[in-house]
């Protein structure tokens, strides 16, 4: 762990001083310098504007990831354990998951309005194909002897889900959460563009409109902050609830 943390330190470091050379370099105001970025900061997280920004950001970032990996659990593990429902689906779910999901977005914006339930929508599809796609090929790599062994013992459905389809799903939630993260945030940079007055988004556009380029680097910092909290989350319930794997 510590040694994660001095790699991480170093990286940052390294990254700020390529900003602040880059700045430098060319001298212009679209690219300030790191410092006077982190100056303003303060003073943006203290403004009740940015807090409800980051508020509805936050809150349609939770509501697609916890609907796209709730559905996408259920799916998977379903596709994973009947053969009939697989071969009907399975087709299906190939043809729409290389789809770009974004392209859905003025579909989306028709039937369900420029408002919330939009947004959520396009996080949800963003994510749920993915989950889907590794719950289902994490829970098929279990052996069958596994289930068999469990049926000796009288083990009923409940019990073979508990101890052996569920551990094995969720090692694929995660492993999907981690590869959509990044995905999803810039969907939701792309929805809040449009039909909103709230929501990082929104506001690093509307900072951009307005040539106010160190408040736009701050949005940035602070989304960017944001999707990396979310990612350490997603990082220490994996090895929460998988400290099986770890150990085998």
């Amino acid at each position: 762990m510590v040694k994660k943390v001095k790699n991480f330190i170093i990286a940052i470091l390294i990254l700020n001083v390529l900003w602040y050379l880059a700045a430098v370099s060319i001298n212009k105001d679209i690219l300030p310098n790191p410092l006077a970025v982190y100056q303003v900061l303060p003073e943006l997280l203290k403004s009740s504007n940015v807090g409800l920004d980051i508020y509805a950001s936050l809150y349609r970032i939770f509501w697609g990831l916890i609907s796209a990996t709730g559905i996408g659990i259920i799916l998977g593990v379903v596709l994973a354990r009947s053969k009939n429902f697989a071969k009907i689906a399975d087709p299906i779910l190939y043809f729409l998951y290389p789809i770009p999901k974004i392209s859905l977005l003025p579909i989306l914006m028709l039937f369900l309005g420029l408002g919330e339930v939009s947004k959520i929508g396009m996080l949800f599809l963003a994510n749920v194909f993915q989950v889907i796609i590794s719950v289902r090929d994490q829970v098929k790599q279990v052996p069958e002897s596994y289930y068999r062994n469990l049926q000796v013992l009288n083990a009923n459905n409940w019990d073979l889900f508990r101890y052996v389809t569920w551990p094995a799903s969720l090692s694929g939630v995660f492993s999907a959460m981690r590869i959509e993260l990044s995905a999803s945030f810039a969907i939701l940079f792309m929805t809040e563009v449009y039909g909103t007055q709230y929501g990082l988004g929104y506001y690093i556009m509307d900072e951009w409109s307005k040539m106010e380029y160190l408040k736009m680097y701050g949005g940035i910092i602070i989304l960017s902050i944001i999707a990396f909290i979310i990612f350490i989350g997603i990082d220490l319930c994996d090895h929460h609830f998988n400290k099986w794997r770890k150990n085998k």
